[in-house]
């Protein structure tokens, strides 16, 4: 079982969790936040993303990566216009967040 910030991903029986509530993942969705989860705290590139779960090291475009991150974003409450568990830096790749970095209001 791995679990960062609220989030609980078991890998044997491939389901997770936000709190106590069940998150459904596509195969590509749960093996894309397994992967980010495995390396919580260190930036992943897009090109070890695209061989580790989509395992290919060709891509025309990370619209791919884009669009499931989008779907994973969604299904685990996290803000794209503020993210709190998976942020993107630009121009090196993505990672989980092992804290919430966000502003008390």
């Amino acid at each position: 079982m791995i679990e960062v910030q609220g989030i609980r991903l078991d890998p044997d029986e491939r389901r997770a969790w936000r709190g106590d509530q069940e998150i459904t993942l596509s195969r590509k969705e749960f093996d894309l936040v397994h992967c980010l989860m495995r390396h919580a705290g260190t930036i992943v590139s897009r090109a070890e993303l695209m061989e580790e779960v989509w395992e290919t090291t060709f891509w025309t475009s990370s619209k791919t990566i884009d669009v499931h991150l989008g779907w994973v974003r969604r299904k685990l409450g996290d803000d794209a216009r503020e993210p709190f568990l998976i942020t993107t830096i630009r121009g090196q790749g993505l990672r989980f967040e092992t804290q919430d970095h966000r502003q008390p209001l």
